[in-house]
């Protein structure tokens, strides 16, 4: 895949896990902490570079992920809203990327399947927006065509719903499992997910 067909992630950790109580990016789940596992599996999917987007628990998460190949930027408005984060992790993909996979840590039942699926999705078909589908919820993992991201940037609230309402007429979408859609906000959830994966066995990310 040359420069300017290769696809760029996102991942954004700039968060003050307010409902959870402590810092939800560290906690282990299956072996690994979130915000690492989500690290490692959009490097693993291909996505280059991998962009980390940190806010109020900056120089913990670049610690965490130090070893693998990322590129932290840090968001000096995370507590605005992650609109902001989406628009600075946006403005720090390369010119030669032609489109960027928006990814968040604190869903652990996203493979690394259905990444590349998402980025295989937007060279067979050119769409500007390949959607992930949950039964009838749209959620990331989202890729974004470059031509979208002048938008993106421009959101006033949420994490792209805005771009994908404007324009799901021209989307792609991806049907996953609802029980993938899982997200991890308050504590009982947690421990939830944490007993589930520690049975199973298998780090979140080989999930198939």
């Amino acid at each position: 895949m040359s420069d300017e067909r290769s696809v760029a992630g996102i991942v954004l950790a700039a968060g003050s896990s307010t409902r959870m109580g402590r810092n939800k990016l560290l906690l282990d789940v299956g072996g690994e902490t979130l915000v690492r596992r989500t690290v490692r599996l959009a490097g693993e999917a291909g996505l280059d570079p991998v962009i980390l987007v940190t806010g109020r628990f900056r120089e913990e998460v670049e610690r965490e992920v130090e070893d693998l190949a990322c590129a932290p930027v840090f968001n000096p408005d995370h507590e605005t809203g992650i609109q902001t984060s989406v628009a600075c992790g946006v403005a720090a993909v390369p010119a030669s990327r032609g489109a960027a996979v928006v990814m968040l840590p604190d869903m652990p039942f996203v493979t690394v399947r259905m990444v590349r699926t998402l980025v295989e999705r937007h060279a067979e078909t050119d769409a500007p927006l390949v959607v992930s589908r949950y039964g009838e919820v749209n959620a990331p993992p989202i890729l974004y065509g470059r031509g979208l991201f002048g938008e993106i940037s421009r959101m006033r609230a949420g994490c792209g719903r805005e771009v994908v309402r404007r324009h799901h007429d021209r989307a792609s979408l991806v049907d996953w499992p609802a029980d993938r859609l899982r997200d991890l906000d308050r504590p009982d959830e947690y421990e939830s997910v944490r007993r589930e994966l520690a049975g199973a066995g298998s780090r979140s990310g080989d999930v198939p």
